[in-house]
């Protein structure tokens, strides 16, 4: 099973014709994703990506969605976590 995670393209580097990248916010941490077969990525366009590739461009709405999902799964864990130091 894989998991691609939601990002914004935050910048688009054209410098090497034949490999097309992206500077994408995925929650603040930026990483530089291959966007090469994916022509209609542009700047502030939301895509999904798994190991540094671009698998898709997503709807803003949707994306926005699974961001928030999984901010909530995160914060339930660092409270499961709290919770358990606590009864340890």
């Amino acid at each position: 099973m894989c998991l691609a995670a939601p990002g914004k393209i935050v910048s688009i580097d054209t410098s090497n014709p034949d490999l097309r990248m992206a500077k994408v916010d995925f929650g603040g941490i930026i990483k530089d994703i291959c966007i090469e077969w994916l022509p209609e990525a542009e700047i502030g366009s939301y895509i999904l990506a798994h190991v540094g590739t671009a698998l898709s461009v997503v709807d803003e709405t949707d994306a926005l969605e699974s961001i928030r999902t999984i901010n909530e799964i995160g914060d339930l864990l660092e409270k499961e976590d709290d919770t358990n130091k606590i009864t340890d």
